[in-house]
């Protein structure tokens, strides 16, 4: 009969030994997993780029590689789904703007999903105005001209990045506020209402600062108004719609998501690590050229705004009627 090896201490030890080692280097390799931010609008807007530069910065401070997943449709409802549904173990996490606030009201279908119950708030990172706009060829240079162009009728229409948008929600605000009734014009975002801004076929618009700045410097787009109640820091001399005498106060605001239960461990971590991102003084200033006041805080604070905003689009949205597929 064949004598089975036998295996001595020694070998026994090593095998032991290599088992712990594999122990503990589980938990290890698991922290390396990448983290996917994802991103419910395409690649090249103004959502998108912050997403990348603040991944590039998150990455080494958390030891675990960053990546940009782009699940564009559905004024974002596509990728607010996508990690609603997610494991929440901290590898798939939303970077949104205030629409993911917005969609479930306006999308007649396709935005199933709750941004208070079904999300794990990590950071807000940034805000900013939403800003009226018009074309150096109107004429238009401020709200009395604009006003006075649609009470005549030389003035008809207004474009937007999209309907059920922020920028559509406070064009009809101001609509009803102001006594008038322009007709949105709906782009597949705002690159397309510039250029058709800059043409001339609109004489007006409504977007953000971040993606005009460049024909608000050489003054072929006039800055009509913000929407926050007080003038922003990015455009100091432009007027807020409040300074006018309308009850207008809508502005745009960014937040870090995860899905919902994710562990308090990773989002103290994520949360600390990305207020380091931040302070960044070049953070600060990229985000400033897009318009936006860099952001920061406890998951408490976008928790907070979270809520309150969905809230009181739900309340607005049912006011002015406004719906779109």
């Amino acid at each position: 009969m064949t004598r089975a090896p036998r295996i001595g201490r020694r070998a026994l030890g090593r095998n032991a030994l290599g088992l712990g080692l594999v122990a503990l280097a589980t938990p290890a390799l698991a922290q390396a997993r990448p983290v996917a931010i994802v991103v419910g609008f395409p690649a090249g807007g103004d959502t998108d780029a912050m997403a990348r530069f603040f991944a590039e910065r998150l990455s080494p401070r958390l030891g675990r590689p960053v990546v940009i997943e782009n699940r564009a449709g559905a004024s974002g409802a596509v990728g607010s789904i996508h990690v609603a549904r997610a494991t929440a173990d901290g590898t798939t996490l939303l970077f949104a703007p205030n629409t993911f606030a917005i969609a479930p009201h306006v999308l007649r279908r396709g935005a199933e999903y709750d941004p208070v119950q079904q999300f794990t708030p990590i950071v807000m990172t940034g805000t900013g105005p939403l800003l009226l706009m018009a074309s150096a060829q109107s004429g238009i240079r401020d709200l009395p001209g604009l006003l006075a162009a649609a009470r005549a009728g030389r003035l008809r229409d207004y474009g937007s990045p999209g309907s059920g948008s922020p920028m559509n929600i406070l064009a009809e605000m101001f609509n009803r506020a102001a006594g008038i009734r322009l007709t949105e014009v709906a782009y597949r975002g705002i690159a397309p209402a510039v250029t058709d801004l800059l043409a001339g076929t609109i004489q007006v618009a409504y977007g953000t600062p971040g993606a005009v700045s460049e024909h608000l410097r050489a003054g072929t787009i006039v800055p009509i108004a913000v929407s926050e109640r007080a003038r922003s820091p990015i455009l100091p001399d432009v007027p807020s719609f409040a300074e006018a005498g309308f009850d207008i106060d809508l502005g745009a605001w960014w937040g870090l998501y995860g899905p919902r239960g994710l562990p308090a461990e990773f989002v103290r971590e994520a949360n600390a690590r990305m207020n380091e991102v931040l302070a960044l003084p070049e953070i600060v200033e990229r985000q400033r050229v897009m318009g936006v006041v860099t952001g920061g805080g406890t998951p408490e604070r976008l928790a907070e705004v979270t809520r309150t905003d969905f809230e009181r689009f739900g309340r607005i949205v049912r006011e002015l009627g406004i719906q779109t597929d």
